[in-house]
Formats: C-alpha cells, structure tokens, sequence
C-alpha cells in the first residue's frame, strides 16, 4: 500500500505547487491513522522536490512513483518506489527500485553498518544497508518477486550532502539492492537509475509494472522457506514426545484438509510453563518450511519475538522475517499464508490498536484474534492461561474458541500434559499454583509435595536480596549454567543517566542497602548491560534486575524471585496491593482482575528457573510464609 501513486511528472507538479506534502499528510492521516508530524511533512517537502526534479532531468517523467509504500507485514514504509521497464529487457520486463532518501549532510560511520548522524540521539542504521533490508525484505514476502529477484533494486540518496561530509560512509559495500548517492553523484545517480529504468518506456507499461506490484500476493517464498528449514534442522534437532507429538501431527493433518478441501482449522495448544509449547513452533517451523508451505511465527511480546529472531538467523539474517508480532496482521490478506503459530498466545490483545491508532481507525477495529485467524488456513495458538499478566491481554481458550465458531471455523485442542522446564517436575508447577491461591487445593510445603522423581529440582528461600544472589552464584560456582534474578514491578524504572563514564542505568530496586537497578528499557542502549530483548540469554542480564516483560518466554537454569510489596501473605490469604505496583497499566486494573494479575505475574517469575529457584520477600510476614513452604 503506498500513500499516494502518480507519474514522476505529475508528481513534480504537485511538489513544485507545494501540495504534495500536504495531500501526503491526508493521506497518512486517512491511510494510516497517522498524524505526521513537522518534521515528517518538511521532509517531503524538501526531499520529494529535489528527487523528482531530478528524474524528470533524467528522462524518467514517465515512471510511476509509488511514496511512502507500506512493505507487507511490516510497520515501515519505502520512501519511494520507481516503477517502469527494464532498459535491457526485450519484453518489457518490470523494473522496481527501491529509494531511500535523507536530508543529512554530515554522518560518521562508526560500525559495520551503523552510522551517527548529529541530530540523532542514537545511531542508525547505514541508508544503504536500510534499502538493502528494505528490497531483501520485499522479494522474500513476495513469491512473485522470488522468480525475478534482479528485477528489484535499491538506492540511498543524500541530496544535501557533500561526499567530504559523509567521506566515511563510502566505507560500506554497495551491491544492487543497496547503493549510497550524494549530491556530488547526482550524475552517478542519473545513470544508475536510466541502467534500471527505460527512458524510452511507455507511461502505460509504467503504470502496468506499479499495478503488478501492487496486486502481488505476499507471503514467505521457497527460497525463505527452505533456508528455515536448513537452519533450524542443522542447529537443533528437537524431539517431540507424547502430546507434543500429537499437536505436531494435529497441525500437519489440518495443513493437508486445509489444501484438499480449503477448509479452515484453528488448532489451539493447551500447556503451562515448559511443557514444550516454543519446542513444538520451531519444529513446525522446520517441518512446514521443507514442505514449502508458508508459513509465520507471531507472538505479542517484543523482547521474545526479537531474541527468537536473533537466534534463528545467526547465520543467515534474511530468516528473521518469518518472525513477527501479533499486530503486523491488521490489513493482511485473508488466509494469505498456509499457517501461522502464534506463540505466546496468552499475549493476544483485545485490539492491534496502540497510542499512535487514530481515532478513525479505532472506530473500525476488530478484535486482534479474529486479524490472527483471518491471516492463515490453520492458525495455531499455543497458550499458557495462567500467564496473562496485563490488562488487555485477552488470550483464553474460551475467547479464541468463540471467535473461531464465529467465523466459521473448525477448532481443534491439544492438551499437553508433560513439564520440561523446572527439572522435569509436574509437582513443582503444582506446588507454585497452590502457593499462590490459583489452585483450589491449599498451599502446602515443597518437603511434602515432592517425590524422589523431583530430586533434579531445587527450591529455597532467602532471608535477604543479597543470600538470594548468594545462593545463585553458589549454585553457577558448583554447577555452571545460567541465573537471574526478577522481580515483581514494585519499584520505579528509570530511564538511563550520563555520568562521567558515559550513560548507566538507575539503581531503582533497593531493599535495604542492596540496590540494583532493572534490566536496560526498550530501545535505550546502555555500555555493559544487554539490550532489553536478550537479558534472559546475555550473560550480563545478571547483574540487572529483570521484570515480567522481559522475563515472560524464557528460561534460565537458576532463578531468583523477589516478592515484592504489591503482594503480600496476611493469615490465610494473599493481598494483591495496588499501592505499592509501578506498573501503570496493570494498577487500571479492576480490583478482582489486578488480583490475578498479579498471581500470575509471580506465577511466570517462579517457572523460569531449570534447575531451581529461591525465593525472597520485602515483607517480613510474607517472608516468614515463604520460608515454611520451602523447608
């Protein structure tokens, strides 16, 4: 989807009359529910008219110019896309470039592929190797595309800058779907473009590639799927046993009647913490992908859908676009790809909408779950329904079973029985429900619960922060493997501070005088700690306190749990404390609901840990409590 869509000449027209901008900024508002901002609408102002005066001097008035084009599945939006014909083609064959463009006129390269620009408090990414991501991105969704991969191309084009002021940046090695243009390779630019572009080519066949590229039906292509599964099968070989086996079979049965009779299947797979249920998703993954099906991995957590895609495309970074977030599924195709696996699906909101969704666009919503089913022949939702720890989080088998019937649907469930994480004890996920009120039957202490069988297993408590970070570097001294510590959001969370040796994160847990600060937030990089997406799997995410949102879908082989205040042991019952949480959306929460909430939120912490965990509380009653149930 592009904003607007007109010939290079017509374009230039409307830019020189200064409207071009303006009828953008409808059209985002209209389009997209965005509301561009100043600087966004001066940028095409001033951009807009130097790139298309400069195509028209070039002899390619004719080509079709699609601005601001949304890349499928995806948030981002091409600068522009010059559609036309290839000059060196007999047939007319279809030409498509790919144009980024900056105002910078000073930048530093300071990475491989990472640049600081003045104005940007961050570094970003190398304009060059942003329009290569851009044209990899769209030939691996687009089959079509797939068949004729030279017929896309890229450019970056700093119009205001001078190579002197960006000398560095020449460093980068160009290729066709990435080439850096200045102001002082204008002709350079010119050139490339008429190699690419026919200037002989009619308007009309300009208009007919733009129309293709537009139509073209989008989803992994076989080139995409068969490096999946290359690489998932060469780095894990995953065994599936029992019930995991059953969903696994569940998927492909329903895979098959989906292709011989189109009929569409939610299969919906039922496990607590560690029963395998990100196991049986990359099997798929694997399996789909050598079949040649398309296939998507989608979840609602950030710093999980981003460590997934770290992991899966160590060696090849194209694979991390068979990754996405439940949300980039608003205006997809329906059915448009043959399974998605929607992991985490206890993270499904009630909407895709967020505080940038336009009013208008609110209006028209749908529910999140109902986007996720319409995107697949067999959508498969692998849900924990115990570990929905924030308002809006709506994802239950009831909800997703309802809006399945209600769309016509068949529904099939797998229950998985088994516990892989927690040293293999089905007793301590008991143990922990019990603990925490989600079990009917009463908290009982870890002695009398576990067997021999959950010996592997390890649970204590500590009388303080610092004997719980003890007690987990005793246990990485004597047994090797990871530990971490987390905590329930009771205390603020900072955004990082310049010192004198650069930016740091805030001490904002202490208890008493052991004070530590949490995990790195969202997209501030601070030296020495990892970003916020790989705490539980970078081996300095210890030295941080992690939360939830954060801690939620992984695993670490030792765990130290902090109780905070915003939970506490009164008698024979728990007091959910909404004065004490610092998280602003669960504290919306109604009184029964910030409750759970809240159980659920420790319930997730406790089941991190392979190995062990231990447990602390602030509250010295609480404390006391604990420590029976773990002696």
């Amino acid at each position: 989807m592009a904003l607007v869509r007109q010939s290079a000449e017509d374009l230039l027209i409307e830019a020189r009359a200064e409207r071009l901008h303006l009828r953008l900024q409808e059209q985002a508002r209209f389009a997209l529910e965005h509301r561009a901002g100043t600087g966004e609408v001066n940028s095409w102002k001033r951009s807009l008219l130097v790139f298309l005066t400069d195509l028209v001097d070039a002899g390619l008035g004719h080509v079709e110019v699609l601005l601001e084009h949304q890349l499928p599945h995806s948030p981002k939006r091409v600068d522009a896309v010059l559609c036309g014909t290839h000059p060196r083609s007999d047939g007319g064959e279809p030409s498509y470039v790919l144009v980024e463009l900056k105002q910078w006129s000073a930048a530093e390269m300071v990475a491989a592929d990472v640049v600081r620009v003045d104005y940007y408090a961050d570094p970003v990414l190398h304009p060059a190797e942003q329009v290569r991501s851009y044209c990899e991105y769209l030939v691996d969704s687009t089959p079509a595309l797939a068949e004729s991969p030279h017929a896309v191309h890229g450019v970056a084009y700093l119009h205001n800058a001078r190579t002197s002021g960006v000398a560095t940046l020449g460093q980068y090695r160009p290729s066709d779907l990435g080439q850096l243009f200045t102001a002082d390779d204008k002709a350079d630019l010119l050139k490339h473009l008429r190699s690419l572009l026919d200037v002989r080519g009619e308007r009309d066949a300009a208009r007919k590639a733009a129309d293709d590229f537009l139509s073209f039906r989008h989803g992994p292509t076989k080139p995409l799927l068969d490096l999946a599964a290359k690489e998932i099968e060469e780095r894990e070989q995953f065994v599936l046993l029992d019930e995991q086996r059953v969903a696994f079979q569940v998927v492909n049965q329903a895979v098959r009647r989906a292709r011989a009779a189109r009929t569409q299947t939610v299969v919906v797979v039922l496990g607590g913490p560690g029963s395998g249920k990100s196991v049986i998703a990359l099997s798929l993954m694997g399996s789909l992908s050598r079949q040649g099906r398309e296939v998507h991995h989608a979840t609602g957590s950030r710093a999980f859908t981003n460590t997934m895609r770290q992991i899966s495309s160590r060696r090849e970074k194209r694979l991390k676009n068979l990754f996405k977030f439940f949300n980039n599924y608003t205006t997809s195709e329906q059915r448009g790809l043959d399974v998605l696996l929607c992991d985490e699906a206890h993270r499904i909101r009630e909407t895709s909408v967020t505080r940038f969704t336009g009013r208008e666009q609110r209006a028209r919503a749908r529910p999140q779950v109902n986007e996720l089913i319409d995107a697949a022949w067999v959508p498969v939702f692998l849900l924990d329904e115990n570990q929905t720890v924030k308002p809006g989080e709506m994802g239950s088998l009831a909800e997703i079973r309802e809006a399945a019937h209600a769309l016509g649907c068949q529904v099939e469930v797998v229950p998985l029985e088994g516990q892989f994480r927690c040293g293999g004890s089905a007793t301590f996920d008991d143990w922990v429900a019990r603990l925490l009120g989600l079990d009917r039957r009463p908290p009982a202490p870890w002695s009398e619960l576990a067997s021999p069988l959950d010996e592997e297993f390890t649970v204590s408590s500590a009388a303080s922060p610092q004997a719980l970070e003890h007690w987990l570097l005793e246990k990485q001294r004597q047994h090797e493997g990871t530990a971490r510590v987390a905590a329930g959001f009771c205390w603020r969370w900072s955004n990082p501070v310049e010192t004198p040796e650069g930016m740091a994160l805030v001490r904002d847990v202490q208890i008493g005088d052991w004070q530590r600060p949490w995990n790195a937030k969202p997209g501030k990089r601070v030296p020495e700690a990892p970003e916020s997406h790989y705490w539980a799997s970078d081996e300095r995410g210890f030295h941080q306190v992690g939360c939830i949102y954060t801690a939620q879908g992984f695993e670490y082989d030792w765990a130290g749990v902090i109780f905070g205040p915003d939970l506490v042991r009164r008698g024979d019952r728990w007091v959910p404390r909404r004065e004490y949480s610092h998280d602003t959306d669960v504290k919306k929460a109604g009184e029964l609901h910030f409750g759970a909430l809240i159980r659920n939120t420790y319930k997730v912490l406790l089941t991190r840990g392979m190995r062990g965990v231990c447990v602390h509380s602030t509250d010295p009653e609480t404390q006391e409590f604990l420590d029976s149930m773990v002696r």
